[in-house]
């Protein structure tokens, strides 16, 4: 099989970032990476773009790790509630997932992708709980959130 050298002109996932070279099947290259405006072939004159590519890079690196650095103190520091309809005893109807902590994260004005909350199952029971959120491969911070009942609780009386 052929292969080539290009350099990405913007990040890939599971390829790499904006500045590598890295070395892809011939195909994929001239197929979509180029045509695409992805990549370029690898030659002498590009060299100089290399350069110019990597420190772009790392400036926005940079930029993108103070950002999640801030959105984390945030974080820590809200303290989000959820109310949610029970029935008999205070047992919940449905479930929190992560959809809802990003949706009370946007009212508290944080902007979350919703597969940075770390929930691995579905929260079913009224409390407090605490749950990670991942905002970039070196930050993250734990999130504080109070599920609350809509209605009273009214206990089941057994006579």
């Amino acid at each position: 099989m052929a292969s080539t050298q290009v350099l990405l002109i913007k990040p890939v996932a599971k390829l790499g970032g904006e500045g590598e070279e890295v070395k892809v099947r011939a195909g994929y290259a001239r197929n979509f990476l180029f045509p695409q405006k992805i990549a370029i072939p690898v030659t002498k004159a590009n060299r100089k773009q290399i350069e110019a590519l990597n420190a772009a890079r790392e400036r926005r690196e940079a930029q993108e790790l103070d950002e999640a650095r801030q959105v984390a103190e945030k974080i820590g520091s809200a303290r989000v509630a959820l109310a949610m309809k029970t029935g008999e005893g205070g047992k919940m109807f449905g479930a929190v997932t992560a959809v809802h902590l990003q949706e009370k994260l946007k009212e508290a004005g944080l902007e979350v992708d919703r597969k940075a909350i770390q929930l691995s199952q579905p929260i079913k029971e009224l409390g407090s709980h605490t749950v990670e959120v991942k905002l970039h491969p070196e930050v993250s911070a734990e999130l504080s959130f109070d599920i609350v009942s809509e209605n009273a609780i009214v206990e089941n009386e057994e006579a």
